[in-house]
């Protein structure tokens, strides 16, 4: 036997190891293997999702100790979600340890382990790049590498469709790594712009290897049903026709948290799974979600990459995602171990407008990064964060993404939490940006023409993956015409849309003062000072009262009275406590009768008395326009005064639309400053509506 037939024989025996002993190698591991291990190439394998590519990094690390080699890096976004993959890994003797930021501790045990050999791998994520203390770790322990593994690959590529800017981090240590070690780059979602992009990054002579992407189990439908209270009826209609249990996908936070109500309310046993859940809670749903002792867990992307549930029934989207990609990523978590699973794609009117807010965010503007790189240029000694929250009419989020990219560019520099510029020249590069902004469009537009195909659903998707076997699924329901209803039942539309329109949302009372204060204005907010919790009505242009609320406002110049009831009905079922004795109204410049009217009307139908105390003293920009707690603050603070007797009693203090809730928050200050009791907000319509992405 061969030398190489050996190491053959030894991969096969550690993959019975992890797998057990009927486990063998399918088409293209045991190749992906032998270019690391024997001809020690760098290679990028593209493999539809659940295929194995981790199989692919363990056993390859493992063979590369057994040859005295160094120990493997593995830079991926998925340390919470590999626990199961390391366990396998620790069957063959693989011994692992992940670098992250809730460990730091360890650190310098898991260095003093690398450095006596005692370690075969090392996962961090690549957030990690950019500490100074990995960097400084980093260059004791270079020497001692044996393979590099880029995990998620396309998140190198501007491309790829979950760009992240510190993957861009691992093409320096790319650069610094010797020609003859090895380098796996694995990924599941790249098309040929991607491949080439990553080729581009990772070396000319990358050896690409890439398989079939259609999962042979998957049965695709997309569902027309424009109308979220339609796709809600839908989902309580048919969820529990589905095989096992599943995932739900929904663009926003508020759309996980409405679709998981309403279908508890319909007596599905479903829970909600966001990033703004704490990750212990976050692993328990996991864990219910594969026991199956869940029917499906209601998720944004924060359910994402690297959840592997083999026995998965089904993967339905509340809304069409941005891209084929994306889609393609999230579908090819059903069915890895079934022979029939469920991918139902319901469509609605909102698409766009959400495609849309996700290409607007995904980069940083020309505009905000020439205003940070100029704020920054003109400070002597630097500015933090908060700082140039001050200076610049931009979100935190905002400002942060320009600063990885100008970080990660070396246009500046960090010490401490103070940002400075660094002497190395700059020229923005708008090109780059435009083209991602134009491509992301277009993918946008792809994912929309896909929900109208007549064609093989799986097929189209192979093909815009550039799949060299794209090929008839024949079982999607194009392919077989066989469908699941498409139909919902009148009564069950009728019960989605009141159900919406008694969604109603909190508001939660502001504690603190922006970060540095506003005016005189700093630290926390005394509680004798503060409002009540308060409610709002809806979100502005939902399926509940939300399209009523736009019209009614920039058509009809007046609330309806089928809007005031409703607030009555919210106040009846809410029953604040200390529950209002009279009631008063945000004034308007633009439109000084529009909220005061219904007011009126809303203190008459509760049975208590309305007075104007509040006046607005100068115009203001829209708060809407104001991207952060500073400049949103800073608008209202001096433009209202409040004129007469006020009464000492609780207060209903109304508004039509909510956002940063700074409006609300210093009215309610003055008011109390004035000698009012308590004071309850109530908003129609919020202009946020939670609709955060993770």
């Amino acid at each position: 036997m061969t030398n190489n037939e050996n190491i053959e024989q030894s991969a096969l025996n550690l993959l019975k190891g992890m797998l057990g002993t009927d486990a063998s190698f399918r088409n293209g591991q045991w190749e992906a293997i032998e270019s690391i291990v024997i001809k020690k190439r760098r290679t990028l394998v593209v493999q539809r999702t659940g295929w194995g590519k981790s199989v692919i990094y363990f056993i390859a690390s493992k063979l590369l100790r057994n040859q005295g080699l160094g120990f493997t890096i593995i830079v991926s976004p998925l340390l919470s979600l590999m626990r199961n993959q390391i366990e396998a890994a620790e069957r063959i003797g693989v011994k692992a340890a992940t670098i992250n930021s809730s460990n730091e501790e360890e650190w310098p045990q898991i260095e003093a382990e690398l450095s006596k050999g005692l370690l075969d791998i090392i996962i961090i994520s690549p957030e990690r790049l950019a500490n100074h203390r990995f960097v400084e770790m980093f260059s004791s322990i270079r020497e001692a590498i044996g393979m590099l593994v880029v995990d998620e690959a396309h998140c190198i590529s501007d491309w790829g469709h979950d760009f992240r800017p510190d993957y861009r981090r691992i093409v320096e240590i790319v650069k610094m790594m010797p020609p003859n070690i090895p380098i796996l780059a694995t990924t599941a979602t790249a098309n040929s712009r991607v491949v080439d992009d990553i080729s581009e990054q990772l070396g000319p002579d990358l050896l690409v290897l890439r398989g079939a992407l259609a999962r042979d189990s998957i049965q695709l439908q997309v569902i027309q049903l424009a109308h979220q209270a339609e796709r809600l009826a839908w989902l309580a209609e048919n969820l529990s026709n589905l095989p096992g249990s599943g995932i739900i996908y929904c663009l926003t936070i508020a759309d996980c948290r409405r679709v998981a109500q309403w279908l508890r309310k319909n007596h599905h046993d479903v829970a909600e799974y966001t990033g703004k859940i704490d990750n212990p809670i976050r692993e328990i749903l996991e864990q219910r979600l594969l026991k199956n002792e869940i029917k499906a867990l209601v998720a944004t992307i924060a359910l994402g990459m690297g959840f592997d549930k083999p026995d998965l029934g089904f993967v339905i989207h509340f809304q069409r995602p941005s891209s084929v990609i994306a889609y393609y990523q999230q579908i090819g978590r059903a069915g890895r171990a079934l022979d029939t699973a469920y991918a139902i794609l319901l469509t609605g009117s909102e698409d766009d407008e959400i495609g849309e807010y996700f290409i607007n965010s995904a980069f940083p503007t020309s505009g905000e990064m020439v205003r940070i790189v100029h704020l920054i240029e003109e400070a002597e000694h630097g500015l933090t964060i908060n700082e140039i929250l001050k200076l610049a009419n931009l979100s935190k989020g905002r400002i942060e993404r320009c600063i990885k990219v100008l970080e990660i560019d070396g246009i500046i520099a960090k010490n401490k939490s103070t940002y400075y510029r660094t002497v190395n020249p700059w020229k923005l590069d708008l090109a780059r940006f435009e083209k991602v902004t134009a491509l992301r469009q277009q993918e946008m537009g792809i994912m929309r023409e896909f929900t109208q195909t007549k064609q093989c659903f799986m097929e189209y998707i192979s093909k815009e993956l550039d799949d060299p076997y794209a090929k008839q699924c024949n079982r999607c329901a194009n392919c077989t015409g066989e469908r699941l209803s498409t139909s919902v039942e009148a009564g069950i539309v009728r019960e989605a849309i009141t159900f919406l329109r008694r969604d109603f949302l909190e508001i939660e009372p502001r504690k603190q003062w922006p970060p540095g204060g506003v005016g005189d204005k700093k630290g926390r907010i005394p509680e004798d000072l503060r409002n009540e919790s308060g409610r709002v009505l809806c979100i502005y242009r939902d399926a509940g009262w939300g399209s009523l609320v736009a019209s009614n406002k920039y058509i009809d110049g007046c609330f309806s009275d089928e809007l005031v009831d409703a607030a009555v009905e919210l106040i009846k079922a809410w029953q604040p406590n200390p529950y209002p004795v009279w009631v008063t109204a945000i004034p308007s410049l633009r439109r000084p009768l529009l909220v005061p009217d219904f007011a009126q009307r809303l203190a008459r139908k509760l049975g208590i008395p309305f007075h104007s105390v509040l006046i607005k003293t100068r115009e203001t920009p829209e708060q809407k326009s104001m991207q952060n707690r500073i400049q949103q603050a800073s608008n209202v603070l001096g433009a209202f005064s409040v004129q007469g007797v006020v009464r000492a009693d609780p207060v209903l203090l109304v508004d039509d639309m909510i956002d940063s809730r700074w409006t609300m928050t210093i009215c309610g200050n003055l008011l109390r400053q004035a000698g009012c009791g308590p004071v309850i907000p109530l908003a129609i319509a919020s202009t946020s509506g939670g609709g955060d992405i993770e």
